[in-house]
């Protein structure tokens, strides 16, 4: 099974109805089997963009508490290229969570990302290489 990062849009999308990016990822999930992986901010910045809903809040972490997502954790020394890759693309901006996203990415050694962000065109791993968004490819 291939591992896959997903980011914050999706997530959203995918229980908010109404998102214009809804069936994109339903359709996208529907047909894939990676293990998707993301991070703790990425889940916060998702509660707090699901806010307009407690019922949605709740059926995303009951999603997630059944294992649809590996959430990693950041680890105390990674902190120093969190604020490294967010001063580079302070013009962007990178936020917490995509530069986490950018963070597991190394770590783990994954070059494709699930995401409706087109910062991620910008970014780059320490290797200069871009991450493959594979919603959109």
């Amino acid at each position: 099974m291939k591992n896959t990062l997903i980011d914050a849009g999706p997530m959203i999308a995918l229980f908010d109805k109404r998102d214009k990016f809804h069936d994109s990822v339903v359709d996208f999930l529907a047909n894939n089997n990676d293990r998707l992986i993301s991070s703790w901010p990425v889940i916060a910045e998702v509660c707090y963009m699901l806010s307009f809903s407690v019922n949605a809040q709740l059926d995303f972490l009951k999603w997630c508490a059944r294992g649809a997502i590996k959430i990693e954790d950041i680890q105390k020394h990674e902190l120093e290229r969190i604020i490294f890759l967010t001063e580079k693309y302070s013009n962007v901006p990178m936020d917490l969570a995509d530069s986490t996203m950018v963070v597991l990415s190394e770590r783990l050694h994954i070059s494709e990302i699930l995401t409706i962000d087109s910062d991620y065109y910008i970014y780059r791993n320490m290797k200069k290489e871009m991450l493959k968004n594979v919603l959109f490819n």
